[in-house]
């Protein structure tokens, strides 16, 4: 039979065997929690990276393509060095023939044209009376200007005749001082308006003195804009007649800056015209700008040419030849590479190896296919040898050099 002590031993091992199980069971919900927040993190990390790697991967397209664009919207162009010529020891440029004295005529008062006595083509002297107009209106003008006078003098005379008598009077106190001032005063006044009145009627007189238009200067009517009858409207907005001066002519060249130096002041030039092959005019050098355009590093000149027989005309091209002291080395350049603008005759070169660059150039010999260019471009310069019209400065371009053997090197 067993002791109560030996029943009861059992129980105290189950109860602990019991309580461990209690203590060990929470450690389980934190092993998952903990799990759970790692793997959210690295799925965050993965989005956060893919996310990134999508951006740069859409900027690098977009810079790509922005590259591609710009590429292929630049115009394609074959640029080779410049062609050494031969040394040059002379030039030419083109010239502009002027009148030495140029005027429009136009009119000083308004009217109807009565007569003209000139038309184009006709030589007249300083003073000749080139035309009339009618100023009915301003001849009027003039007789009430002149009927105003006459008024202010009798007013004038009347005013001062009483302020000489009161003056009198006021020294034997027949008069007050104050009516000998009136009048003195009314007397100054009336005087000013006689002046007034004058120089309105000598204004009226100038106008109408303009109803005959003279020749400024000796010269050649080249252009008569009126007809007898017609409505003419002082100012300058209508030309009556244009009138030049041809006796002698003057011609307007562009030195390049190279070449300033080497033309003096006095030298004699030759000229040539289109309408006179194979005949030369003899001009001077007689003075410049004494500047050089910064647009075109330029110098303006003037020569003069002695026309006493009329053969040249103004408005003319001139091709002016030109002797230098020392000899100049010049390039040889396709036709089709140049670029004919407004400002000039430019070649378009490449400079940082694709920007394009427009230089003005000066022209010697032409020679049909090519060209000689006498200043603008030097031995280092890469020539653009077929520029598109639209070539602008500093665009952009895709340069090709051309293979000298297409055949791969086989002769």
């Amino acid at each position: 039979m067993n002791s109560p002590s030996s029943q009861q031993q059992p129980a105290p091992q189950a109860t602990k065997s019991h309580s461990v199980d209690h203590e060990s069971a929470p450690d389980h919900p934190a092993a998952n929690g903990r799990n759970t927040s790692i793997g959210l993190i690295i799925v965050a990390i993965v989005v956060v990276v893919l996310a990134i790697s999508g951006i740069l991967k859409r900027h690098h397209n977009a810079t790509v393509l922005a590259e591609t664009t710009q590429r292929d919207a630049a115009p394609t162009v074959i640029a080779l060095p410049a062609k050494a010529g031969a040394s040059a020891d002379s030039f030419q440029l083109p010239g502009n023939v002027t009148a030495w004295s140029d005027a429009p005529i136009y009119a000083r008062t308004s009217g109807y044209l009565t007569k003209w006595y000139y038309d184009i083509g006709a030589h007249v002297k300083k003073g000749d009376l080139l035309a009339e107009i009618a100023t009915p209106e301003l001849d009027q003008q003039v007789s009430q200007a002149q009927a105003d006078l006459a008024t202010a003098e009798v007013n004038a005379g009347n005013a001062k005749a009483q302020a000489d008598r009161y003056t009198g009077l006021l020294t034997s106190d027949a008069v007050s001082k104050q009516d000998t001032e009136t009048f003195v005063t009314q007397a100054a006044s009336t005087s000013s308006a006689v002046k007034s009145a004058q120089a309105n009627v000598e204004r009226l007189k100038q106008l109408q003195s303009f109803e005959k238009l003279y020749a400024p200067f000796d010269g050649v009517v080249t252009a008569r804009n009126i007809d007898t009858g017609q409505l003419i409207n002082g100012g300058a907005a209508n030309e009556l007649f244009h009138l030049q001066s041809l006796g002698t002519l003057r011609v307007y060249a562009n030195i390049p800056e190279a070449f300033t130096a080497a033309i003096k002041r006095g030298q004699k030039v030759a000229l040539t015209f289109s309408q006179y092959p194979g005949r030369t005019f003899e001009a001077k050098y007689v003075r410049s700008s004494d500047s050089i355009d910064p647009g075109n590093r330029t110098l303006l000149i003037e020569l003069d040419v002695d026309n006493r027989k009329g053969e040249l005309m103004p408005g003319s091209l001139a091709q002016v030849h030109f002797k230098t002291q020392s000899a100049a080395q010049t390039f040889v350049v396709p036709a089709a590479a140049l670029i004919f603008r407004r400002e000039g005759i430019r070649v378009g070169t490449v400079i940082n190896g694709n920007i394009a660059h427009l230089v003005p150039i000066t022209i010697g010999q032409d020679n049909g296919a090519t060209v000689e260019v006498i200043s603008g471009i030097g031995p280092n310069d890469t020539v653009i040898q077929d520029p598109p019209d639209s070539l602008i400065e500093g665009e952009k371009l895709n340069v090709e050099t051309p293979n000298p053997h297409p055949n791969g090197g086989k002769q």
